[in-house]
């Protein structure tokens, strides 16, 4: 009788069916795994993206090449009639005027100011948090709520405004604060510096708070000046946050509908009209859709194509 001898390869390596599986994974197993991990995180705000952002500037571009009344709905195509109709209009080009100078006045008060206030507050002494938040203050109120605020103390009849200087005797009549195109424009840009001014001074003083002081004392043992220490110090390493507010006043500026709806409803004579209130116009008071989309499309190319410029500039600004 022969005996079998033992497998020597079983016995060192015994199976053992219910040890799971300890290899480990191939790296396309763990880059796939991640991959779909990635796709899950990024699901719900690509979803979100596409249904309130592509989707409507699809439709809005569609808009923009048909004959598409508010209260009738598609007539088919109409391109590029709407375009032409937008820019021919004589209102177009004094709206774009009115809008970017109101855009430059009120990018170099605001961020000027909010520079101020930001070196105001930025030692910790006492009392800078009460001014920190005394400054911040203003910009938790709505813009809706904030322009009509200062409508009822520009009113020349019942606001208090126009009562105090005359009872301190600095004018004779009533003063209208939106009577001329002048005054309409810098009561308007008061009131937007003083909401604005604190939140842009909160993005300052984060970049400001992030310099080191080790910086500061290298240059004063050296002999410079506190103008010196600004200019070569300060703004040159406050860039990003002077970036970033750049960016976010001049975005907004020349996206300026509310406070002028509310203050001065395009007046006096449209001297105020900016370019989104032209497109309210086109859309609810003439009821063409047509028109109001190919002026969206117009401000969201220059937007682009400002956002680009400047992203340019700064980049070059920080090569150099």
């Amino acid at each position: 009788m022969q005996v079998k001898a033992p497998d020597r390869a079983a016995d060192e390596h015994p199976v053992r069916p219910d040890t799971p599986d300890r290899r480990p994974r191939t790296p396309t197993l763990l880059r796939r795994s991640r991959t779909l991990q990635g796709m899950a995180y990024a699901a719900p705000t690509a979803v979100f993206v596409a249904v309130f952002f592509l989707l409507p500037l699809l439709l809005v571009g569609q808009m923009s090449l048909s004959d598409w009344p508010l209260l009738a709905g598609d007539r088919g195509g109409n391109a590029p009639e709407n375009y032409t109709d937008a820019t021919d209009s004589t209102l177009f080009w004094p709206a774009v005027r009115f809008t970017l100078l109101y855009t430059v006045l009120v990018t170099v008060v605001l961020l000027g100011l909010a520079l101020l206030l930001a070196l105001l507050v930025q030692e910790s002494r006492p009392g800078a948090g009460f001014f920190r938040t005394v400054y911040f203050l203003p910009g938790a109120l709505g813009l809706a709520s904030a322009s009509l605020l200062f409508w009822g103390l520009y009113s020349p009849s019942t606001g208090p405004l126009s009562r105090t200087l005359e009872r301190l005797g600095l004018v004779d009549d009533p003063v209208s604060f939106l009577g001329t195109p002048t005054a309409a424009l810098l009561s308007t840009v008061f009131l937007v510096v003083w909401k604005f001014a604190g939140f842009y001074m909160l993005i300052l003083l984060v970049g400001l708070q992030r310099i080191p002081h080790e910086v500061y004392e290298a240059a004063r043992m050296d002999g410079a000046s506190p103008g010196q220490i600004f200019r070569s110090i300060t703004l040159p390493l406050l860039r990003p946050s002077l970036a970033l507010s750049l960016l976010l006043c001049v975005t907004g500026s020349l996206l300026a509908f509310d406070q002028f709806f509310v203050l001065t409803k395009g007046g006096p004579d449209n001297s105020t009209v900016t370019v989104v209130q032209l497109i309210y116009r086109e859309a609810f008071q003439r009821l063409n859709l047509g028109t109001a989309a190919a002026l969206s499309i117009i401000v969201l190319a220059a937007l682009l194509l400002l956002n680009v410029l400047q992203f340019r500039g700064l980049r070059h600004a920080d090569e150099s």
